[in-house]
């Protein structure tokens, strides 16, 4: 339910309203339960899978959002009218159409539908309707049969709320100037568009959309198309204005987009496209949309031209809203977006903003051909259009920004980042079963980290070992092939292979026979080398060497491995596969010197070597760490601490590879290290070992933190170049975390500074999110306040969000739990942002019993009363279970599975799968290896004490 609202006493347009609510209420429809025998469960209305019999050819809808609460019901409702053109395939007396949380009008006294056959001759009538809840289906029987090859035309009038649960044709809310205004907005993807219209919501069912909006006078109605007709018209009494866009191109309902505002924007014509960016108006009078419109462009060009296919819309519109579930949706022609991705202030924003803003937009862009063009035929390949978009959306960036050399980033926020996932026996494969993935829950479950950042990292593999003018040449001819239609994987695959040959490249064997094998079977290879003997293994990698609950595989936990190597600094030119589970190279031995494999981390696996050869690494990073390639370096702390997980080497040589940290101030590799050790953090943050580590890791952060402040003169000002700013912010953090005096002397000056001129804050956009969380965490109720205060008076996204995450980082359990309470509050903390809140305050050690605890509690309502339009429960479980490490956080996790039962987590039940695992493996690690570690830093810090 929405929440209720002021009624505007002598509103006349109220009054109108409330009589036509009345009216609709009146003439709601009744669920009528009639139709075929359902006692053997075969009933064609309990599947979830629409039948084949009926294809749809055009949709012609008409939407009217209410801007005013419904006096009545205390709602804000739209109304709608839509009109179907399908195609009966075979012949059938039952149509099936998609609905959800619709109320339908009865029409002439008699049905809630009218059906009539297109040119003219004559249509079954119609024997009952009624609605299939648990399907979400409007089942409409017929007295006879529709006649195959014939073309038909479905009328319904309808009613809907527009409440605020982010999802389908949904309400959202801001204040401008002191005045509340209200956003009506969509989400369709993945499974609310029958939210919104009765509509056949698959991604195969393909149609032409005809939209026209009623809206208030004054406010813009946008949809995917251009408007081609606006005039003002009265409608009983009241002024309205009534917008017609032109056709869409023919796409899935998934795609259809559709916002009122009474936004502002910006535009700039690329060659006969016309690119516009729209978000609240004081936002765009501080020039926040500019360098979205200024990166779209050349983005745009670059797809262009990679992918050899022209844009195919007459406009590429680019909406900020205040509250959107997701990062942004790739709707054809209209994408949407959070404002703290798409907005950039370059007074408040940071490059990391200013990053976001690139990546993010070039990722929705990819999707305008590969996605949107071509269309996956069911969401059991996800990953062909997330993955896809996730890798190639580093090359659109990258082409816009060529001085950040956003291209190696993938490693760190892809690569690694899945590689966490993907080592666990509760991971999936990339592509499953069409049959598997049914239930919307199932759907939405689909959209993980595993689809988009293995997607993209498999992809990057495939385009090395194919090089990137045999790649895109094949996708160029998929693309083409299959535009406005839908594919499967094994349709890219066939293209590639056509690439292949025409360019006679070497494989040792096809594209398909390859590729399936990291697609088709979860999980990943280590490759091990013994460099004194060339013997080269593979092993399917897994966190917890002991886990036995595997899902069995078609191919047996082997790859076809493509291995890029060099060899005492001289990187070899041709790639050699492992194709076996053994294998013997003898060029890959030492020769005295050392070797390195998975250069530049192309490949989509880690390795492992002989004692010998580690120590040979170690050594090299010691004597010269830039003869091995910046990204390898970060490799080889990740690899190793990552294997020492796996107990295939000790702790002690995964800690011996920070040892040289204090001689790097790259990015990539200080990253890897901090990430790798956040882990001991999260396992041992309680033990006796955290003061030694904390010892420790402040001599090895101290020359980075004065390399720093030397180059920015007292860290006044931020290096030039992009990762080097990205290290700075690592610098401090680390410094002020483990207690470098200066460094907290200085954060804690900066945020007083700010805190006496509130107007004036002088600390640089970069360096926000570090000092506010060092500030909140030394400081106390007042520190705490302030934050808070400018939280809610923030007018730039991106700056709200930096405030949001450092009131998680105080130490006061009160302010903590006050804290935590304002999720379950939307006019404290919005909908959207609800679930970041809580995973910032369980990454706190002082917050993550009471996040754990709030969530326990909090279960039922937020997962009834939200929805998954407005919680992500997935990382939530994930974010509230991260430090879990006793058998008492384990059964306290197994009490709450029990409680809620295994079937109720709806998308969040793999994150529980995982968390259970990764739980059960965590006992297991701090058992094994509290020792070890100890002693490692007790050793490394011996001259402290």
């Amino acid at each position: 339910m929405g929440k209720s609202c002021r009624v505007n006493k002598l509103c006349i347009l109220c009054v109108l309203l409330a009589l036509v609510s009345i009216a609709t209420i009146i003439t709601l429809w009744t669920i009528a339960l009639t139709g075929g025998d359902n006692d053997d469960g075969t009933a064609p209305w309990d599947s979830y899978r629409l039948p084949t019999a009926l294809v749809p050819a055009y949709y012609n809808v008409t939407l009217w959002p209410r801007f005013i609460c419904d006096p009545i019901t205390g709602l804000y409702i739209f109304t709608g009218q839509s009109t179907v053109e399908f195609e009966c395939m075979e012949e059938t007396n039952l149509i099936l159409i998609h609905s959800n949380k619709l109320n339908y009008t009865k029409l002439n006294n008699t049905h809630t539908a009218r059906l009539i056959a297109s040119g003219g001759g004559s249509a079954p009538s119609i024997k009952s309707c009624w609605m299939q809840p648990e399907t979400q289906y409007l089942v409409i029987e017929l007295n006879s049969k529709l006649t195959r090859k014939q073309k038909y035309q479905l009328y319904t009038n309808f009613t809907g709320e527009l409440a605020d649960d982010l999802a389908g044709f949904y309400r959202s809310e801001y204040e401008e100037d002191g005045v509340r205004k209200i956003v009506a907005t969509s989400q369709m993807h993945p499974t609310h568009a029958r939210k919104t219209f009765p509509c056949f919501d698959e991604p195969a069912l393909k149609a032409v959309f005809h939209i026209t909006l009623i809206h208030p006078p004054g406010t813009v109605a946008l949809s995917n198309g251009k408007e081609i007709d606006i005039v003002n018209i009265t409608i009983g009494g009241a002024s309205v204005t009534h917008t017609k866009f032109e056709p869409t191109e023919i796409m899935s309902t998934y795609l259809l987009a559709i916002v009122i505002s009474d936004y502002t924007h910006i535009s700039a014509a690329q060659g006969h496209t016309l690119i516009r960016i729209w978000a609240r108006r004081d936002a765009m009078e501080q020039g926040q949309g500019s360098y979205a419109l200024n990166v779209t462009r050349p983005v745009l060009d670059f797809f262009q031209s990679y992918f050899n296919i022209s844009y195919p819309l007459s406009k590429s519109d680019q909406i900020a809203l205040p509250d959107f579930f997701f990062g942004a949706m790739e709707n054809w022609g209209l994408v949407t977006y959070r404002e703290s991705n798409l907005l950039y202030d370059p007074v408040t924003s940071s490059n990391r903003n200013k990053e976001t803003t690139a990546t993010i937009i070039a990722h929705e862009l990819a999707h305008m051909w590969f996605g949107n063009l071509v269309t996956l035929r069911w969401w059991n390949e996800v990953w062909l259009n997330e993955g896809f978009a996730s890798y190639v959306s580093y090359l659109g960036a990258d082409h816009a920004e060529p001085a950040w050399n956003v291209k190696d980033l993938i490693v760190l926020d892809d690569v690694h980042r899945v590689f966490a996932v993907d080592a666990l026996t509760s991971s999936h494969p990339l592509s499953s079963k069409e049959d598997s993935v049914i239930l919307p829950g199932q759907i939405s479950e689909q959209f993980d980290t595993i689809s988009y950042s293995k997607g993209a990292a498999v992809l990057r593999m495939l385009s090395d070992f194919l090089s990137e003018p045999v790649f895109v040449q094949g996708l160029s001819t998929y693309l083409k092939q299959f535009s406005y239609s839908n594919t499967v994987g094994s349709d890219l695959w066939h293209h590639l292979q056509l690439a292949v040959s025409a360019n006679d490249v070497p494989l040792p064997h096809p594209v398909s026979d390859i590729m399936n094998r990291w697609v088709l079977q979860m999980g990943f290879p280590v490759v091990t080398i013994d460099t004194v003997t060339g013997k080269v293994s593979q092993k399917h990698f897994l966190l917890d060497p002991e886990s036995n609950n595997m899902v069995q595989s078609p191919y047996k936990y082997e790859w076809l491995i493509p291995v890029r190597w060099m060899k005492s600094g001289e990187v070899q030119t041709d790639i050699w596969w492992l194709k076996e589970k053994h294998a013997v190279n003898f060029e890959m031995t030492r020769d005295g010197s050392w070797l390195l494999a998975n250069i530049n981390v192309t490949g989509y696996y880690r390795v492992n070597y002989d004692h010998g050869n580690w120590e040979s690494l170690l050594a090299q990073l010691h004597s010269e760490h830039q003869v091995i390639p910046v990204i390898n370096r970060a490799q080889l702390v990740d690899d190793a601490f990552n294997l020492a997980r796996a107990r295939m080497v000790s702790n002690t040589l995964a800690l011996n590879t920070t040892l040289y940290l204090s001689a790097e101030t790259q990015y990539m590799p200080w990253q890897s290290a901090l990430d790798n050790l956040d882990y001991y953090y999260l396992m041992l943050d309680r033990t006796e070992v955290y003061p030694h580590m904390q010892v420790y890791l402040k001599d090895l952060v101290t020359p980075l933190f004065l390399y720093f402040k030397n180059m920015t003169s007292d860290l006044s000002c931020v290096p030039d170049g992009h990762t080097d700013q990205y290290n700075q912010v690592n610098a401090i953090r680390t410094a002020c975390k483990t207690g470098v005096t200066e460094c907290q002397t200085l954060t804690t000056a900066w945020f007083k500074q700010w805190m006496e001129a509130p107007q004036h804050n002088l600390i640089h956009p970069n360096l926000r999110s570090v000092v506010y969380c060092s500030a909140m965490e030394a400081g106390e109720e007042a520190e705490w306040e302030f934050g808070w205060s400018q939280f809610r008076n923030a007018s730039v996204a991106s700056e709200a969000s930096k405030l949001m995450s450092a009131l998680a980082c105080t130490s006061d359990v009160s302010l903590l739990k006050r804290y935590l309470s304002y999720t379950l509050n939307s006019t404290m903390i919005r909908k959207q942002d609800a679930t970041s809140v809580i995973t910032s305050v369980a990454s706190n050690s002082v917050g993550q019993v009471l996040a754990w605890d709030f969530v326990r509690e909090h279960w039922e309502y937020m997962f009834t009363q939200y929805g998954v339009g407005s919680f992500s429960f997935a990382s939530m479980i994930t974010g509230v279970t991260a430090r879990f490490s006793t058998t008492a956080e384990l059964q306290q996790l197994l009490h709450f599975i029990e409680v809620h039962g295994e079937d109720s987590f709806g998308p969040a039940s793999l994150a529980v799968a995982q968390a259970l695992e990764r739980t059960r493996a965590n006992i297991k690690w701090v058992q094994q290896n509290q020792q070890e570690v100890l002693d490692w830093f007790r050793t490394h810090t011996a001259h402290h004490t």
